[in-house]
């Protein structure tokens, strides 16, 4: 019976153990516990990681087999090398898919991130031109706005600004909105059926009230997304979500037919 390998725990922590006899390859069952201590705060940003001779001796493989798990995470942007000194934990950059449509706590789930968000405000307000237009209303017509802070691994990642008719927005502040997903409660709590959105991009720099609930410098560099999200083909819910640009990413598969 092939050995069960047990890998370098840092104090307080469950071990994680490494077997031949699994079907997935050793040097992917190191990536994937390596790759859990970093997102779980096991491993912090900027401390070094194990030496590969450490590491090597821990999970008993050879060398290129720690190297393909390194190299893996590397190219996650988990860690990074620094010559003759080792590998480091990178601050995460957690990254969506625009390919589907997801909230974002559905969208960070499957990667082991945890999420939360802020209640910043929720109130009526007149609808702007650019939010009347694209909700099918009238300028002036009032609109209900919520504003969420929203956090990844505890630390704020967004500001989400988002725009509702009345009537449904009434209705989704009376939800946990700290927990749940709007795109969640609309479709199984309200009955909506969500079927695409439009979405455009842009770079901008962090105004002093961004800034500041997202705890960074003012005119840090921001993803600015504008969403309109359709039920069908009415559109239900704009908003613009302001990313921090050092932590978050969006990315995107183009086929070349």
């Amino acid at each position: 019976m092939s050995p069960v390998r047990k890998g370098i725990v840092p104090p307080g922590q469950a071990k994680d153990d490494v077997t031949a006899i699994s079907p997935v390859p050793l040097h992917t069952q190191i990536r994937e516990i390596l790759r859990r201590r970093i997102l779980d705060g096991s491993y912090p940003p900027h401390s070094q990681m194990p030496s590969e001779s450490q590491m090597m001796a821990a999970f008993g493989v050879s060398r290129i087999t720690i190297r393909q798990a390194l190299g893996d995470l590397q190219k996650e942007g988990l860690i990074f090398k620094v010559m003759g000194k080792g590998s480091f934990v990178a601050k995460p950059k957690a990254f969506q898919s625009l390919s589907k449509l997801q909230g974002f706590g559905e969208a960070m789930a499957p990667s082991g991130y945890e999420t939360y968000s802020l209640l910043l405000s929720a109130r009526e307000v007149e609808a702007s031109q650019l939010v009347a237009q694209r909700l099918e209303l009238r300028p002036g017509d009032a609109v209900f706005e919520i504003q969420r802070l929203r956090y990844l691994n505890r630390e704020p990642i967004s500001v989400d600004v988002s725009y509702f008719s009345m009537a449904l927005g009434q209705r989704l502040v009376q939800e946990d909105l700290a927990a749940r997903d709007i795109f969640v409660i609309l479709e199984n709590d309200l009955g909506h059926n969500l079927t695409h959105a439009d979405v455009q991009i842009e770079a901008i720099s962090a105004d002093e009230s961004l800034a500041r609930h997202l705890g960074i410098a003012e005119a840090s560099p921001l993803l600015r997304i504008e969403r309109l999200t359709f039920a069908d083909e009415r559109p239900i819910d704009f908003e613009f979500l302001y990313y921090r640009g050092d932590a978050f990413q969006y990315r995107l598969r183009i086929d070349r037919s």
